[in-house]
């Protein structure tokens, strides 16, 4: 609540006092994931502490003159000493190793590389994007499918993947089963081009030297 919420209203109120357009960073856990893939005119319904935090920090946001506010989901990508590993990195390491891992497969998303969220972010910078955007990757899959690519990619065998959904699994945070987002209106509003999910995992494996 601090980061998500005071932060944000530090960062809104200093906005407004220079004149600033805002581009703040929300998320696909602020809806519920009954109805997903979103348009950014969704109604939103968190089902997490989390998500609840990030909505209201949207609300702060749209009390500015000028702002964008940028949804993504799922963000994967490289960079040095990360502070915690991402999806892609987590999967190829447990595949590697051969460690059981079990994974999803009632969970959707489209799963979005930092470099295309980087862009957005610019793009919208650059042209004072008035509103909400989605700016996420264009592929939609469940999280069973997305580890079955990465084993695909860096040939390894799904041999020590248990697919499992939901409800079998003790997590800390409920999360919300089906999101993703429709990216049409960036696309067309923003010039947005985002990879597709496979051109990000030839990126990552380019970065880590693999």
């Amino acid at each position: 609540t601090l980061m998500n919420v005071e932060g944000t209203r530090n960062m809104a109120e200093a906005a407004q006092q220079v004149g600033a357009h805002l581009v703040h960073i929300s998320t696909d856990f602020i809806f519920d994931g009954k109805d997903g893939p979103y348009k950014e005119e969704a109604v939103p319904n968190p089902v997490s502490h989390y998500g609840w935090t990030k909505l209201e920090a949207e609300g702060i946001v749209k009390g500015l003159e000028h702002y964008s506010i940028l949804r993504t989901v799922l963000v994967i990508g490289m960079a040095e000493d990360l502070s915690r590993s991402n999806i892609v990195l987590w999967a190829k390491g447990a595949l590697e190793k051969g460690d059981p891992i079990s994974v999803v497969d009632d969970q959707f998303r489209t799963p979005t590389l930092a470099e295309d969220l980087a862009q957005g972010a610019l793009l919208a910078a650059d042209q004072k994007a008035q509103g909400v955007f989605n700016i996420s990757g264009p592929d939609y899959m469940s999280i069973f499918e997305l580890v079955a690519q990465v084993a695909e990619h860096f040939g390894l065998t799904m041999d020590t993947v248990t697919r499992v959904d939901s409800s079998t699994l003790t997590q800390p945070a409920k999360r919300p089963p089906i999101t993703g987002f429709d990216i049409s209106k960036a696309r067309k509003e923003m010039g947005y081009a985002p990879h597709t999910f496979k051109q990000p995992l030839a990126i990552i494996a380019t970065q880590a030297g693999l």
